[in-house]
């Protein structure tokens, strides 16, 4: 009768244990599809991407080559910028640049104004004849303009991206992805002349003339979302609605792109703040638990300290975070002398298959061998 009930109690709490995982499990799946379902565009493309790491936090054929009308306009600025050796010194307006069709400052032949004056004009209000006028005075003509627009994309690793113009007007050979065009705007976001221009909501520019120029900021997110730090929107007939916005918060930056999206504010807005709310920023070296000792024969210490050389920051959910898989190989022990940086073994960061993180493990202190005193100690107590 005892075994008999024993064996219900076993088998009734090896029922629990398997229930208590399945409920775990499909509470930790239903997280993961509430926070995917708020994860959504109804554009043709879309892609969010935490910039100091890369990582890629939604996409929706982020690698569908589109038009992108004038968010072209980040590359014109950021190019310029990067090629302008005095953003301040006034000059003379193109008569190539008067006259461009689309959203325009209405510059006129014969027009003074600095290049860090149109670079306003180019991303608040989005200027089509600003931009020409920029790239007639930085690169000397507009097509040797586009060709540096296009060595800075491969350079940036935006592999699907070509430019044929300036402004983002309809155009063969002028396209780009959502993928491509993030990296573009986190790379853009690191110069900080840049971050200025595109975060400005309201600015006064000023011709040779004195003449002034009242520009509002046509990203209506700036008004509205908490840290939000631009960046472009556009439109034509074939991009449709265009919008790559971009915000910081806790000291981590998202970059937000959808592409021929008609609601372009309400979704990325929805993006950037699910991806805030979900996604921080870990060092993944100091959230692994290892030895952080290894024991030393024949030398002066007994155990030696150990570490990784390098850092490892990177976006995580709080259930990716709790679910982190940590693999380390490290040796027993080591013999001294024993220098600073000798590697002793490694360590490897898994989330589900995918390798994060792997980095050799090294002594962080030298060890030098037994004197003679702890060594005629050591064999006058075991004489």
């Amino acid at each position: 009768m005892k075994r008999a009930k024993s064996k219900k109690i076993l088998i009734s709490f090896i029922a629990f244990v398997l229930l208590a995982g399945i409920l775990l499990s499909s509470l930790s799946l239903l997280l993961i599809n509430v926070v995917n379902a708020e994860m959504y565009t109804s554009g043709l493309a879309g892609c969010v991407l935490e910039t100091s790491s890369g990582r890629v936090l939604y996409s929706k054929n982020k690698d569908k080559k589109l038009a992108m009308a004038s968010t072209t306009k980040i590359m014109t600025a950021i190019t310029a910028i990067e090629n302008c050796a005095n953003l301040d010194e006034k000059f003379e307006i193109s008569p190539k640049a008067v006259g461009i069709e689309g959203t325009s400052l209405y510059l006129r032949k014969d027009d003074v104004f600095s290049t860090r004056d149109l670079l306003y004009a180019l991303m608040l209000i989005s200027g089509n004849d600003a931009s020409v006028a920029i790239a007639e005075h930085v690169g000397g003509s507009t097509s040797e303009f586009v060709t540096m627009m296009n060595d800075l994309a491969k350079k940036i690793g935006a592999k699907n991206t070509h430019f044929a113009n300036t402004h983002g007007l309809d155009a063969d050979g002028h396209y780009t992805t959502a993928y491509d065009l993030a990296l573009i705007t986190a790379y853009a976001l690191e110069n900080e002349t840049f971050k200025e221009i595109v975060s400005t909501k309201n600015i006064k520019i000023t011709n040779g003339e004195g003449e002034n120029r009242y520009l509002k900021n046509k990203n209506k997110l700036l008004f509205r979302l908490d840290g939000c730090i631009g960046v472009k929107t556009g439109f034509t007939n074939d991009a449709g609605r265009c919008l790559v916005s971009a915000i910081e918060r806790d000291g981590v930056r998202f970059v937000c792109v959808v592409l021929n999206c008609g609601p372009m504010f309400e979704e990325s807005e929805t993006l950037l703040n699910t991806c805030a709310n979900t996604y921080k920023l870990y060092d993944l070296t100091k959230i692994y638990d290892y030895k952080k000792l290894l024991p030393v024969y024949d030398g002066r210490k007994d155990n030696v300290k150990i570490g990784t050389n390098e850092s490892f920051i990177y976006p995580l959910s709080e259930w990716e975070k709790n679910n982190l898989k940590i693999e380390y190989n490290l040796v027993d022990h080591v013999d001294a002398p024993l220098k600073k940086g000798s590697e002793v073994g490694e360590i490897k960061i898994f989330l589900g298959k995918d390798l994060l993180f792997s980095e050799k493990v090294y002594t962080i202190e030298e060890v030098k061998p037994k004197t003679i005193f702890q060594r005629f100690k050591e064999f006058a107590g075991n004489w």
